[in-house]
């Protein structure tokens, strides 16, 4: 039946039946004011309606957005790719990126670099230093574990720092711990007394632990050779879940989990896959294949073209130089300080650094970068800049003046028979080649004649770095944070594990090398810094050529990544527990809870 008494507008509005309870009437009056409304009073009630509500929906939200905060969900993967296939996944022998960027994954530290460049506790929850700066006293944390659910204890930094310290293992950390005595005066608390002050032993504590009940019973003579160095178990934010191997058992990618018990925190990202590739070629090829989304260390030329398809970058300072290490023990004619010093002169560094790095570095004509505690001043960084023309015709009149005169038949120089002639070895990357092959032309053009080498980085770290079977080689090294020139310099470290790789020896240098660690006060060491740098580059043992900065390829659906100051590529890694691929909103009141 029709209901006549109803306005048309209002036939087809209904008031949804709420149950109010048996003792509490039906509202059916809001029914009968709102039936008796003319059309305009309807449209007004139906608008004010709709602007009730929205402010509402909209005050609600902002209650919402004053208590929901965004947090990381443990969720989603990155793919990465590595050049070389990791020997040592092992902190106290890691030589090559693969190495070291698995170890800073698997193992921690006591402390670890922190984004703004410092340093912050990872094992250790307190550290005391005693105003002589000899005794450092960390209280670990507790309840620290091993990946395989194993206590973490003192005993375990211990057992690490005496197998550094271990002249038979031959660890590149030697050096580091020299004069150190560690004693774990209990559980938690480790006690490292230092022969004389040490002003960069706070970056040495970074080094990774090992746990002494893996390892204590293997002798430091087989220690490369334990499949521990491979299936490693650590304490850092990521475990090993499995490693697949071709058919010669050599890795071809390692697929890592959070450590849940990890001492920051358990990491965000579900999954990490490190895949490795036996070149540059072979590991840009994957990336655009889509089989690795993430790449580190790249040259800046090969940033600047991955940018140009939509890649995203990251930078950081890298506290790092390459230059090119004369071994007088393997060519006699770098004796020849005049050798030495053309060839410095004749090293084009600032179109290296705009043709190769993109401008992505600064040309260096010393041992220390930019940004490091006794770093060249602007004025010395602008002569460097000089007119390579210039440069070229004072090192062929050094040259002449020394006796080396060119032949016309070959264009090569001789002097008594010697010919200036000599291989220069370097890794199978796109920026070193280009590099090389520029310092060759360079060379080349003042007589000289220069063969390249190059090697697969894993080899040229194994087979020619360590045993210094080299004649030249253009290669890179980390200075450090608070740069300690001590192992790349001092004469005791001539020899492997040693990183002074052009065997230089100057007592001088030597005294101050060892002052400058026992150097507190910042800017007395600072100075001794520059005189160590203003001798070595007096000395010309080495031509150095640039330092870079960090590039870093990574997808924007990684968040929370704060690089910070980079030493080493593994430290790109050093945030990671924070990174994190999705989030989700949750009330604040939780979080608190």
């Amino acid at each position: 039946m029709e209901d006549k008494e109803t306005p048309l507008y209002m036939r087809d509005f209904k008031i949804p039946l709420i149950s109010y309870g048996p003792n509490v009437p039906y509202p059916s009056f809001w029914y009968k004011i709102i039936s008796s409304f003319s059309p305009k009073q309807f449209a007004l009630f139906a608008l004010f309606t709709i602007i009730f509500l929205a402010s509402a929906t909209g005050i609600m939200r902002k209650i919402g957005d004053a208590h929901l905060v965004v947090v990381p969900l443990m969720a989603g993967e990155l793919r990465e790719g590595v050049i070389g296939a990791p020997r040592f996944i092992n902190p106290l022998l890691a030589v090559s990126q693969a190495d070291r960027d698995l170890s800073q994954l698997i193992y921690a530290g006591l402390m670890k670099p922190s984004a703004n460049g410092g340093f912050e506790g990872e094992l250790a929850e307190s550290i005391h230093v005693s105003d002589d700066g000899l005794t450092y006293i960390f209280t670990l944390r507790r309840g620290l574990k091993w990946h395989d659910g194993k206590d973490l204890t003192a005993d375990d930094v211990v057992f690490t720092v005496n197998k550094a310290q271990d002249p038979s293992l031959k660890s590149p950390k030697r050096a580091s711990f020299e004069g150190v005595l560690a004693t774990a005066k209990d559980t938690y608390t480790v006690q490292f007394v230092l022969s004389q002050p040490f002003a960069s032993f706070m970056e040495n504590t970074t080094m990774g632990i090992l746990p002494r009940h893996l390892w204590a019973d293997i002798a430091s003579d087989v220690f490369p050779f334990s499949l521990l160095n491979s299936g490693a178990v650590g304490s850092g934010p990521y475990m090993i879940e499995r490693i697949v191997n071709d058919k010669r058992g050599i890795p071809l990618y390692f697929d890592l989990e959070p450590f849940q018990d990890y001492a920051l925190g358990s990491p965000y990202i579900k999954r990490i896959k490190i895949r490795f590739y036996p070149g540059s070629e072979e590991l840009l090829n994957a990336y655009e294949k889509g089989e690795i989304e993430s790449v580190a260390a790249l040259s800046g030329g090969t940033v600047s073209e991955l940018r140009k398809d939509g890649a995203h970058a990251v930078g950081a300072p890298l506290p790092r130089i390459f230059g090119v290490f004369w071994n007088q023990n393997q060519a006699e004619i770098f004796r020849d300080k005049a050798v030495r010093e053309a060839l410095d002169l004749s090293a084009s560094r600032s179109f290296i650094v705009e043709t190769v790095l993109s401008g992505y570095g600064v040309p260096i004509d010393g041992p220390i970068p930019p940004g490091s505690l006794g770093e060249p001043t602007k004025e010395e960084l602008l002569s460097i800049s000089e007119s390579s023309l210039r440069n070229k015709e004072r090192a062929i009149e050094l040259l002449e003046s020394a006796g080396w005169k060119q032949n016309e038949e070959d264009n090569v120089r001789y002097n008594k028979g010697r010919k200036l002639s000599f291989t220069l070895s370097t890794a199978d990357t796109p920026e070193l080649k280009d590099a090389a092959m520029l310092l060759k032309t360079g060379w080349d053009s003042i007589g000289a004649e220069v063969t390249l080498k190059i090697y697969e980085l894993g080899d040229l770290n194994q087979n020619v770095i360590r045993p210094r079977k080299y004649e030249a080689l253009f290669f890179g090294t980390v200075v450090g944070r608070e740069p300690d020139l001590f192992a790349f310099w001092h004469s005791s470290q001539r020899n492997d594990p040693g990183l002074n790789i052009s065997m230089y020896t100057n007592s001088k240098v030597d005294k101050m090398l060892e002052g400058a660690r026992r150097t507190i006060v910042r800017s007395e060491r600072e100075d001794l810094m520059r005189e160590i740098a203003t001798t070595i580059k007096s000395d010309s043992p080495a031509t150095f050529v640039y330092s870079p900065l960090f590039l870093y390829i990574l997808p924007e659906k990684v968040k929370g990544v704060d690089l910070g100051a980079i030493t080493t590529t593994g430290d790109r890694f050093s945030t990671v527990s924070k990174w994190h691929i999705e989030t989700e909103r949750v009330w604040r009141y939780f979080l608190d809870k």
